[in-house]
């Protein structure tokens, strides 16, 4: 998988109905039928990540560790119902039926081992829940047998550090008229694909491609920053202040970043939540106020820019960032991404006890 490294996916994938309630654990490779709305139209095709850790307690009984789980979880309802009509709404679990529904998953006995393996490996994990309509059909409609299959994998390292991204004003990774953008949905992830492609046209190193706003119409200094092509971003300004990005209709709600938050703020760090031009990002650049510009989601935390091509509206790079590794706000971002991590592990508190949860597994 592009970006993954070390990853292993787990002997079972889990299938639920949403009609008749019924789960079921298949081989990871179990088929989904080529006839259906959700390969041929994107109809009820969105999906979810979720870290999880599996350790042994004190009594040496293998638990699952999530934070903020609870947050994915109401994210992934919120991508089907936009996929259902508003009269099959009341199909969609509760966070509480979704919890049950996973739980059940890595209770399964056929995981025991992919599970105990992990518990060695100290590694993490990666749950990856979708949907998608097991009818056999090309109608154009809402779906008639919704489901939601599940997998697990645990992987070494996702994107990591150093990385090269690359600024891509052509392209639009979502239009906020629709209301889709703050959606986990598949159909809005060619569009990533594609200005990965655009980036490495630019840069063979690319890692990353990041987006601007869908105001076309506007100077391109003045378009507002969005998000990377598969990840959130933060930025860090010289004053020792980190920059979050206003959730709306163009910017998908990360979790990861709402911990990071928290964690920063406890770390004595001014988070700030407001919009930032490009125009106002390239002079932070140039007058070397541009800490780091970082990538976030699930999979690989906190990863910072080494390198970002700022691109002009003909596609000519204008100015080349690096980031300022001396300033100590730098290091205190890789901090922040430990101690992240290191609440699934137990060895930091989380700024609220609540978003943790462990279930005894095995």
């Amino acid at each position: 998988m592009a970006k993954f490294e070390g990853i292993k996916w787990a002997p079972r994938q889990l299938k639920y109905s949403l009609i008749d309630k019924k789960i079921e654990f298949v081989s990871p490779d179990s088929k989904v039928y080529a006839v259906n709305r959700s390969i041929h139209y994107g109809i009820f095709l969105c999906f979810e990540g979720i870290r999880f850790y599996c350790r042994r307690n004190e009594k040496g009984e293998i638990e699952i560790v999530f934070y903020n789980w609870e947050k994915n979880l109401e994210r992934f309802r919120r991508g089907m119902a936009f996929n259902l009509a508003t009269e099959q709404h009341n199909l969609i679990p509760s966070v509480e039926e979704l919890i049950h529904i996973f739980i059940s998953y890595f209770k399964d006995d056929a995981m025991y081992e992919f599970v105990n393996e992990m518990v060695e490996l100290d590694a993490q994990g990666y749950l990856r829940p979708f949907t998608v309509d097991e009818e056999q059909s090309i109608g154009v409609t809402f779906p008639a047998m919704p489901a939601i299959r599940a997998i697990a994998c645990r992987y070494d390292k996702y994107l990591g550090e150093p990385f090269t991204g690359v600024v891509i004003p052509h392209l639009v990774r979502a239009v906020s008229l629709n209301g889709m953008g703050c959606l986990k949905l598949g159909v809005n992830y060619l569009i990533s694909v594609k200005a990965i492609e655009e980036a490495r046209k630019i840069n063979p190193d690319a890692g990353s491609a990041l987006f601007l706003d869908d105001k076309t119409y506007q100077k391109i200094e003045e378009r507002n920053i969005s998000e990377w092509d598969s990840s959130c971003c933060l930025l860090a300004i010289a004053d020792n202040t980190v920059i979050k990005i206003p959730e709306h209709n163009l910017i998908l709600p990360s979790v990861t970043i709402q911990g990071l938050v928290a964690i920063l703020k406890d770390m004595g760090v001014n988070v700030i939540e407001r919009f930032i031009k490009y125009g106002e990002l390239i002079e932070y650049a140039k007058q070397h106020k541009l800490v780091a510009i970082c990538s976030v989601g699930t999979a690989g935390i906190l990863n910072r820019c080494y390198e970002l091509d700022f691109l002009d509206d003909k596609k000519n790079v204008i100015y080349i960032h690096k980031p300022l590794a001396e300033h100590p706000l730098f290091a205190k971002l890789a901090e922040a991404k430990q101690r992240y991590w290191d609440i699934y592990k137990g060895k930091y508190k989380p700024c609220s006890d609540e978003a943790l949860k462990k279930y005894i597994i095995k």
